[in-house]
């Protein structure tokens, strides 16, 4: 596994352009980070959480301008997500035909955060799009909460580990319909 510092973004970043799989710090706790577009890197990380891939995952970015053309949703769902972005709020919307199906499992929509969590936001930003964001855990365990966890945790299997501090929250974002703006995770 290689390990970055926060002054190896761009190498973290290479390294999800290449097609592994990266741990790294985001509001509360560890993700495991992908290319959205590479379908083995994301097989890949279904196989090390050991996790159904029907559930599907969430994506990350740093800008609203890095997930626009993956929602097609009207424009007050986009407004309501965009009051509370960039923050640590996970909005589902309906997802546009550029969504590969595996993204969203068995769910029509696709789940987006615009990060204000620094490490997580110039990952996104050296990466140059959104990323796959899911808990650095084995299904059903808890998820890592700093980087020497998540090395615990998956050891050689995991590709690389971008160390950081998370963003100090005790509990991952809230999850809310766009649409309704009903919360689904609190």
């Amino acid at each position: 596994m290689r390990r970055f510092d926060p002054a190896d973004i761009g190498q973290a970043a290479t390294l999800l352009r290449s097609g592994d799989v990266l741990a790294y710090p985001t509001e509360a706790v560890f993700g495991l980070g992908c290319d959205p577009h590479d379908h083995a890197a994301f097989e890949k990380i279904f196989a090390l959480k050991r996790r159904p891939p029907e559930q599907g995952v969430l994506l990350i970015a740093a800008s609203f301008a890095q997930i626009a053309d993956w929602i097609d949703a009207p424009a007050d769902a986009i407004a309501r997500a965009s009051a509370t972005w960039p923050g640590p709020h996970t909005w589902i919307f309906p997802r546009s035909a550029r969504v590969p199906a595996w993204l969203a499992g068995a769910h029509d929509g696709i789940a987006l955060r615009v990060t204000a969590h620094a490490p997580a936001a110039a990952l996104c930003s050296a990466f140059g799009g959104p990323i796959v964001s899911t808990s650095a855990n084995r299904h059903g365990e808890p998820p890592a909460r700093n980087a020497d966890e998540a090395a615990r945790i998956f050891g050689e299997e995991l590709d690389g580990l971008l160390d950081g501090p998370t963003g100090g929250l005790a509990r991952p974002t809230p999850i809310a319909d766009a649409l309704s703006g009903a919360i689904i995770r609190a």
